[in-house]
């Protein structure tokens, strides 16, 4: 449809029918035999409103949207498109590690081709739009949505953020759907890591850190940006028109389509900025917020608002017309399913080259934490291995945002073992359960005896660890397939105990009096504190929630078939309460170990150390490398510098690093961070080889902002730190 006939559909349209464009329902409020009456009651939304219902959330499957489609256009005066979006975070089917994982690749053109996936099988599905990616840097462990971000670094940040856009709108006409980038903005800095919290900051600190990765999405043409639940400066985002308009629409250029996330207009009200639906309602809508998702709002305050002069009926003209906009760009004017099919289900979903990706992508993402006297890799049907732990065998490996996903195509980590071991050097008993109580799960809606069927009783769980123990006396290795459950991370995962679960270290501390040589594979959604299993293990394996390939992958790097390149993209703690914890925090006038002041009056815990346990950009591989002979083209610089050095292989076993590139301005008109990611490179190098790589750094590269908030770089020394996760070269040059 061209431009011209998209604005004569939005004047043909009636207030009513303009209304229904800018509500989003969910699947409930659709059937097979017709529109839902209960929910419609709840929401108090009239039948004329929904008649016209401009986008639907959350229903997937190509035989399903397809029905819901058909049926809405033949009673459809307008023959007005549903829009279909759906919660696809990290796989459709195919189900990819959890994006902490991805992070902690490193490698943005990877996880483009894994996106591409996600977009090509969602696709099939009659999926329109993604909820995704999640964009927010993260800097706090107990926040139960660090599953679905890449990190801490605003940098990495923005090329995962680019890539994942990129990889889901792929060949948009044919392959591709569209994306949202989400969540805008801040959310990731709720205080105390708590869901749905307050956000307070600078704004000098959300423009240098956690504005760029939404910019980078945007700028990579996302179609759609999602609203996020917190405040900003005092007022929640949906209604910020600081944020909405004035950041993303005026300065970035945003003219996409912007979304609440779930109920966000309504609780404005809640937030105490709106008194009731009509405040709430043009609060989000004199912010440019389109579309109204699961909320009373729009649906019943909006057309009053309309008939009595109180709202401008230009914007609402804008935002429909930005809803037709991407209903015109997705092509379903000309086909409403867009080429959703069930026969193109059976031929995509799990395909065998996707979940080849997948398990490529999930042994990339595995960081290799510990390796005391290079146990790993095990050599195949040499030792005696035994493996325990409730995710030992276990299809739940997928995370819980995987909400398309399915345990059953989940190769476990057994399974995994099973490629490389025969039954003599394998053996594995559960030997704990997950959970002292499951009774949290009640939260999400499980009935009570479901929840008593999941523990164990104190017979099965003794029967067990004495199981457990009899074959670990038997055993060379012990492996511990471990972590936290699945419900206990993702949206609403906030905690404040951050350890492997108690029944499962209890279990851990019988094991470990045996004596024998430990692994453990971790699995989670989030930096654990592994302050004790630090000590106690010989290899630590942070294994995330991996997907669909999971146990292969892990399998791979146990076995060595794989050499483990995974480097952590967020900061393990030493301890709970050293959070929020990060590399690229401020200098202090205090410094813990540069000070001139003495003893404690410095700036440091009593208790613990400053330092996280692992840090951002550290991980282990089998082979060692070097940096050495680093080299800058010019100690002055005016526009740019090259630095050159060297990356030797002292090993026979060939390897990837990532070579990570920091620096830091000594003297600024504000205070600067000690350390900040500016670039990085993947190399990998045969056994003993030696590779020469460079980096060209430039001036606007060295940009913040300043004391006037002008974004620029300043005359004055920098320091430059050039790293591989475990080692460090320096140099520093001045700014002219």
């Amino acid at each position: 449809m061209q431009e011209k006939q998209l604005q004569t559909l939005l004047d043909s349209l009636t207030w009513t029918e303009k209304v229904g464009q800018l509500i989003q329902l969910s699947g409930e409020f659709f059937n097979t035999e017709g529109m839902a009456v209960g929910p419609q009651q709840k929401l108090g939304i009239s039948d004329e409103i929904l008649a016209n219902v401009g986008s639907v959330l959350n229903v997937t499957g190509a035989e399903k949207t397809k029905e819901i489609q058909e049926r809405f256009l033949s009673q459809s005066t307008h023959k007005i498109p549903l829009l279909f979006m759906a919660d696809i975070i990290y796989g459709y089917r195919t189900i990819f590690p959890i994006p902490l994982g991805l992070g902690a690749t490193w490698n943005p053109e990877l996880i483009e081709s894994a996106y591409q996936v996600l977009g090509k099988e969602a696709r099939s599905g009659g999926a329109h739009v993604t909820f995704a990616p999640m964009v927010d840097l993260v800097r706090d462990a107990r926040w139960g949505r660090c599953l679905e971000s890449t990190g801490e670094d605003p940098l990495l940040n923005s090329h995962f953020a680019r890539s994942m856009v990129n990889g889901i709108q792929h060949q948009f006409d044919s392959m591709g759907i569209a994306s949202c980038i989400k969540h805008f903005a801040a959310y990731g800095a709720a205080e105390a890591g708590r869901e749905y919290n307050t956000v307070d900051m600078s704004e000098r600190r959300l423009r240098e850190d956690y504005l760029p990765s939404y910019q980078a999405g945007v700028d990579a043409g996302a179609k759609m940006v999602m609203t996020s639940f917190n405040t900003y400066d005092g007022m929640p985002v949906t209604g910020n028109e600081f944020l909405l308009k004035n950041v993303l629409r005026d300065e970035w250029g945003f003219d996409g389509v912007i979304i609440s996330d779930y109920a966000a207009v309504k609780e404005l009200i809640d937030h105490g900025v709106a008194k009731d639906n009509f405040e709430a309602t043009t609060l989000a809508m004199q912010a440019t917020n389109d579309i109204d998702m699961k909320s009373p709002c729009y649906a019943t305050a909006l057309l009053p608002l309309i008939k009595d002069g109180k709202i401008d009926e230009e914007l609402v003209n804008q935002a429909v017309y930005r809803v037709l906009k991407l209903k015109n760009d997705l092509g379903l004017f000309e086909d409403a399913t867009r080429g959703a099919s069930a026969a193109k289900e059976t031929e995509l979903l799990l395909h065998d080259s996707h979940r080849q990706l997948a398990k490529q992508v999930s042994s990339e993402a595995m960081v290799l934490l510990e390796n005391k006297n290079q146990l790993l890799p095990l050599t195949p049907n040499q030792d005696k291995v035994l493996l325990v732990g409730p995710y030992g065998d276990n299809q739940e490996l997928i995370g819980l945002w995987a909400v398309h996903g399915k345990t059953q195509d989940t190769v476990s980590i057994l399974s995994g073992l099973k490629n490389y071991l025969d039954d003599e050097h394998l053996s594995f008993e559960k030997g704990s359960d997950m959970l002292d109580s499951y009774d949290f799960l009640g939260e999400f809606g499980a009935p009570k005896e479901m929840i008593d069927s999941l523990k164990m009783t104190p017979e099965a769980q003794a029967e067990a660890l004495e199981k457990a123990v009899t074959l670990g006396e038997k055993a060379d290795v012990i492996i511990y397939a471990l972590g936290e459950h699945t419900m206990q991370s993702g949206e609403a995962g906030s905690r404040t105990d951050l350890r492997l679960p108690d029944v499962q270290r209890r279990f851990l501390k019988k094991m470990i009096a045996l004596g024998k040589k430990n692994i453990l594979i971790a699995i989670s959604g989030r930096p654990l504190i592994l302050t004790e299993e630090q000590r106690q293990m010989d290899a630590i394996i942070a294994a995330w929630f991996p997907g669909t390939e999971g146990g292969s992958a892990l399998a791979d790097i146990i076995f060595g078939k794989v050499n483990p390149s995974g480097r952590l993209s967020m900061s393990f703690p030493y301890t709970v309460g050293q959070l929020p914890i990060y590399y690229n925090g401020f200098k202090t006038g205090r410094p813990a170990t540069t000070s001139n002041h003495s003893g404690r009056f410095v700036s440091k815990y009593l208790d613990a150390p400053n330092e996280p346990l692992y840090p951002f950009g550290y991980g282990l591989s089998y082979h060692q490398s070097q940096l050495s002979e680093l080299t800058l083209s010019e100690t002055e610089m005016t526009d740019s510098l090259t630095i050159s050095l060297e990356v030797s292989n002292l090993s026979q076993v060939a390897g990837t690093d990532t070579i990570q590139l920091y620096i830091q301005d000594v003297v600024g008109s504000v205070v600067r961070p000690v350390k900040e990611l500016k670039q990085f490179k993947k190399i990998t190098l045969a056994g003993h080889e030696t590779k020469t790589i460079s980096f060209t750094l430039t001036r606007d590269e060295l940009r913040f902002y300043t004391k006037s908030m002008a974004f620029a770089a300043e005359p004055g020394e920098f320091l430059i730190f050039v790293e591989n996760g475990q080692q460090q070269v320096t140099a520093k040059f001045d700014l002219i």
